[in-house]
């Protein structure tokens, strides 16, 4: 209990600066900044009825957070499912990379304000292009963090795989995969941050219900109160999204 405590008691301290910046910053240099204690008064219906749907923009700001991690699970597991494959493709085989490593280095740093026009181009609907801006613009950590790992690989393991003359899949499960798992849980780490950063970006653009959604139409209506509440809310949800992932990466380092 002393330990958590002790461990608790700086990052309260810091979320209290924080939060005296905020207001001291409203009352004396931005007065069309609502001040925490506004912003909370303006907010209370969207916190304390979290998931109360009165309007298609105008919900529960855990129902709209809902809405935007159902769209990050949709484009974070297509994500995986193309770049763990293909950093192994990159990692195991020279000429494919030498092939495609000039690619990857192009398209990683696209903007998702980029990408999703195409993705309108492509699906015509806001949904699938939505999916399609998530899954390219996060699955580049899992690329190359995966091809890293793989490539880390000591030689004596593929020596004693071939001394064993294992079958490419008993390769693959017992040599490969778990090699490889704490690099790739990284790169599974940064993909599930950046995805959470790009579904914000695309329900804004389009103007789907969400975090994001919600944010730009605040911002319209000029109602900065809940401009607030938005920005709170995607730094918690990414807060603890991280934090479920970190915990996820270091059980796995455990065992």
């Amino acid at each position: 209990m002393k330990k958590l405590a002790f461990n608790f008691f700086p990052s309260l301290i810091g979320i209290l600066a924080v939060f005296g910046i905020w207001a001291l910053v409203s009352a004396q240099f931005a007065p069309d900044l609502p001040s925490p204690a506004k912003t909370w008064e303006e907010s209370k219906p969207y916190v304390l009825a979290p998931f109360e749907k009165r309007g298609e923009m105008d919900q529960g700001i855990l129902r709209m957070a809902s809405y935007s991690l159902w769209r990050v699970a949709k484009g974070y597991a297509l994500a995986l499912l193309i770049g763990t494959p293909l950093g192994f493709c990159l990692g195991l085989s020279p000429l494919f990379f030498r092939m495609f490593d000039p690619v990857i280095q192009i398209l990683r740093p696209i903007s998702p304000l980029a990408w999703l026009p195409l993705g309108l181009v492509l699906f015509r609907q806001s949904e699938p292009a939505a999916h399609f801006t998530i899954a390219l613009c996060s699955m580049w950590p899992t690329v190359v963090n995966t091809m890293t790992g793989v490539r880390s690989i000591p030689q004596d393991y593929h020596n004693v795989a071939a001394v064993l003359r294992l079958s490419p899949w008993k390769r693959l499960t017992k040599v490969l995969i778990p090699a490889t798992l704490p690099y790739m849980f990284t790169g599974f780490r940064l993909s599930l941050g950046l995805a959470w950063l790009v579904i914000v970006a695309c329900e804004m653009l389009t103007g789907t219900p969400g975090v994001g959604g919600f944010l730009w139409q605040e911002y319209n209506s000029l109602i900065y109160s809940h401009i607030l509440l938005s920005i709170l809310t995607i730094g918690l949800i990414g807060y603890g999204l991280d934090r479920l992932m970190g915990l996820a990466e270091s059980r796995l380092r455990i065992a």
